[in-house]
């Protein structure tokens, strides 16, 4: 009789140690047919990530991979070895982009376990937290965030015999603290000319909401075809027979970081056209999930906005994704509609619509000279 192997892959709460690092067996070089696809399927508004000339005029080398799509390779490549046998994605934390990403770079990531907790009052489940590493081929970081997943008790049981190691001491201080941003993000912001896109810093003031217009409805197909594009292993938002018996929803959920780009590319259309960087993201939540044939709409909050330049200023954006109801309606019906949900004592407060949300900083371009 021959053996029968059923491999099983991520980790359950016991098979994490803190301080252990996993090599992502995942290893990507994007190139120009990847890059289209993933434009055309979130508009972002931000030429940037679509026009040669107008990134070189920004001093970069050429136009830049979406950090949207940086971040989600990097969550996806870790789902193989962290969140597989997750029941939840709790948070997105400190979210950096050091060095641009470009067409023809080949991109791999490492994960470090930081924390490991069993849930109060409940040992069947516990949170983990991770620090993941995005790097491309000379092993320069482009990408740096922590994630805390919601992950069961236990171990997998026939998950193969793969590596693990710790960070030496030369390697953990090279990846920790990284910048926020390319060390020349502004040179070239005075020459770039523009193409149309109507707000700069000056129109980014404090405390202003914009209630983004356009909606974007998600599509069972298109769901799961960008998914398996950025290489997210987990069955949860692919596998129909896996859904039946393991979600909550007994269907294919939406994944999250796929939700979290739909919402910034919403917002993209009102305040992201003029952004030369994403400086990071923080304090990002999924309150609720998303299924297929879902209207994702976002709304976005001023939190601050200060002037580093002539030429650009750093503006801090409370920006929140809701489902199926547009966000004009919830923000004039819920007046703590930019609290994060789980800082809310009183239910009467919760937007249960709300998707996700998070805290981006951006560094914008002003207008030529700091003219209004």
């Amino acid at each position: 009789m021959p053996v029968i192997h059923r491999p099983r892959y991520g980790r359950k709460l016991d098979d994490f140690i803190r301080g252990d690092v996993y090599d992502h067996p995942w290893e990507m070089t994007i190139d120009d047919g990847m890059l289209s696809i993933w434009q055309a399927s979130f508009l972002d508004a931000n030429p940037l990530y679509t026009s040669t000339p107008y990134a070189q005029a920004l001093g970069f080398k050429g136009r830049v991979v979406p950090p949207a799509m940086v971040l989600n390779l990097g969550l996806s490549f870790s789902v193989h070895d962290v969140s597989q046998q997750a029941i939840a994605h709790l948070a997105y934390i400190d979210v950096r982009f050091p060095r641009p990403l470009y067409s023809g770079d080949t991109f791999r990531a490492f994960s470090q376990v930081l924390g490991v907790k069993v849930s109060a009052g409940d040992p069947t489940r516990g949170t983990v937290h991770v620090r993941t590493i995005g790097v491309n081929q000379h092993g320069d970081a482009v990408l740096s965030f922590e994630r805390k997943a919601l992950i069961r008790a236990g171990r997998v049981e026939g998950r193969p015999a793969t590596p693990i190691r710790s960070l030496g001491e030369t390697e953990e201080q090279r990846f920790t603290n990284l910048p926020f941003a390319p060390g020349n993000v502004n040179s070239g912001s005075a020459s770039a000319g523009t193409i149309g896109q109507p707000f700069f810093f000056e129109d980014l003031r404090e405390g202003d909401i914009f209630v983004h217009d356009a909606g974007r409805t998600v599509g069972e197909s298109e769901h799961m075809t960008l998914s398996c594009l950025v290489r997210n292993t987990h069955p949860l938002h692919w596998d129909h027979g896996y859904c039946l018996e393991n979600s909550f929803k007994k269907e294919r959920i939406v994944y999250g970081g796929l939700v979290l780009t739909w919402t910034l590319a919403n917002a993209s259309w009102d305040i992201g056209g003029n952004v030369i960087w994403e400086l990071g993201l923080d304090d990002g939540a999924h309150p609720s999930p998303v299924l297929a044939g879902d209207t994702i709409y976002s709304a976005s909050q001023i939190v601050s906005a200060k002037a580093t330049s002539p030429y650009a200023g750093e503006v801090r954006v409370r920006t929140v994704g809701v489902k199926n109801v547009h966000p004009e309606v919830l923000v004039a019906r819920h007046e703590q509609f930019f609290v994060p949900e789980r800082d809310k004592k009183d239910a009467a407060h919760k937007v249960l619509e709300k998707v996700v949300e998070i805290t981006r900083d951006v560094l914008v371009r002003r207008r030529v000279g700091g003219e209004s």
